[in-house]
């Protein structure tokens, strides 16, 4: 038990390193998405929320791409994902985006 946890507090994305505490700063996106849950989807702004997507997205692909691989980073930021993408179906339903169209009737 002594060497896993002294493994993993040396390692290259342990907690003595940026690689570790870079996601960890980043569930604050995620816990303040899951608070916005329960507002009004009309305070939610469509622009930041689509550059969150985007963000996320991007910080996904160098996760998996950058040397050591950082599964944790990875995972934050697919999280930060789920919770923005559903923001912005709340925000594209309340500007009615999202609605059905009734096909119109043939005279």
């Amino acid at each position: 038990m002594a060497t896993a946890l002294k493994a993993f507090l040396n390692s290259p994305v342990g907690p003595k390193t940026t690689h570790f505490w870079g996601p960890v700063s980043n569930w604050g996106f995620i816990l303040a998405g899951m608070a916005d849950m329960n507002k009004p989807p009309e305070l939610i702004s469509g622009h930041m929320t689509a550059v969150m997507c985007v963000y996320s997205g991007l910080f996904m692909r160098f996760a998996w791409v950058v040397r050591p691989r950082n599964y944790f980073l990875m995972a934050t930021h697919a999280s930060n994902e789920s919770v923005q993408l559903y923001q912005l179906s709340r925000y594209a339903r309340a500007q009615g985006y999202l609605e059905k169209k009734e096909p119109e009737a043939q005279q």
